[in-house]
């Protein structure tokens, strides 16, 4: 584990767990009734560089991620970047990212769905504008894809570039209801974030205009597999952008945990597979730390990762 991983996981521990804000919400199979649901959340993360030399990815996890912006609303905040050519980009995003987004007035009293994701758009804006300046002076090159989650009060806001992935379980009935005979709840996997690849139509279509190629392979210019990262200074010319897609969605009772993961993760494990290894883990009772380590080893040692593989899982319960 990185310092800077270390650093920031030793502040987030330091803090109580976080009870997210009571909030009424509606539900439309309990007939529109509206219900108060109020939450904590259980959140760690777990890495191993696989078989590579050395260690890329860097991580987030704040529970409370007010930093130096107070406020009513609670504001948590867990990242993944999966650095490329180096480390430098991902631990630059890493140190800075979560802190632009905040600077660029993430709501800290009244949620407002659209000041929040121009203020994530803005913040991976100046973040990619001034790594690259950095990188520039520097004489390095490195990337890094993204993904990152944000708690506010009672809505999740989930930010990506490039191929890490945000995976949802959310129950298929909601709770409270007969579920299977053994009490389990039966989970959906939902992935919340969209890869961004050359080969993409679209994707494709910006990387031509801006003069670039996409060769045989599925890379750009023959080279990169991503076409949206942070950094990547030698691309931006060719049509890599840092522009992440952005989804929101409210927390109910229904919403039960979510895994973050880069490449390496999603390269051994399907989003229904690993929802189902982690859920089994969960219902054995096992702590949020445990199951990070054990879905990252898992990647590892059964399934033959052989890349850098960090997951983090981010445990919703219910008071």
């Amino acid at each position: 584990m990185n310092e800077n991983a270390e650093t920031l996981k030793r502040e987030a521990d330091s803090e109580p767990v976080v009870a997210l804000k009571k909030s009424r919400i509606e539900s439309s199979e309990e007939n529109a009734a509206a219900k108060e649901v109020t939450f904590h959340i259980e959140a760690d993360a777990a890495e191993d560089k696989g078989s590579r030399h050395t260690m890329e990815d860097a991580w987030v996890v704040l529970h409370d991620a007010a930093l130096d912006s107070p406020g009513t609303l609670r504001c948590a905040h867990y990242a993944i970047y999966d650095g490329h050519g180096g480390r430098l980009a991902a631990e630059y995003a890493q140190k800075h990212l979560h802190g632009n987004v905040l600077s660029a007035g993430l709501p800290r009293e009244l949620l407002d769905v659209k000041t929040a994701k121009r203020s994530i758009l803005d913040g991976f804006r100046k973040t990619d504008e001034s790594l690259l300046q950095e990188s520039a002076e520097g004489g390095w090159q490195d990337g890094a894809t993204a993904v990152c989650l944000w708690v506010l009060g009672q809505k999740v806001f989930v930010a990506n570039v490039g191929d890490a992935k945000a995976v949802l379980a959310r129950s298929t009935i909601p709770d409270g209801s007969q579920g299977h005979s053994d009490g389990v709840h039966a989970l959906k996997a939902i992935v919340l974030t969209r890869e961004h690849k050359p080969i993409f139509p679209q994707e494709r279509a910006r990387i031509q205009k801006a003069g670039g190629f996409v060769s045989s392979n599925g890379r750009l210019q023959g080279r990169l597999e991503v076409s949206r990262a942070l950094g990547d200074r030698q691309f931006k010319k060719v049509g890599v952008i840092a522009t992440p897609d952005i989804q929101s969605f409210d927390l109910t009772d229904r919403e039960h945990f979510i895994i973050l993961g880069c490449d390496g993760l999603w390269g051994v494990f399907g989003p229904s597979d690993a929802v189902d290894f982690v859920q089994k883990l969960l219902n054995e009772g096992l702590p949020v730390t445990t199951v990070s380590r054990r879905l990252v080893r898992e990647a590892i040692r059964e399934r033959q990762c052989k890349d850098n593989c960090t997951a983090i899982v981010i445990v919703f319960k219910r008071n």
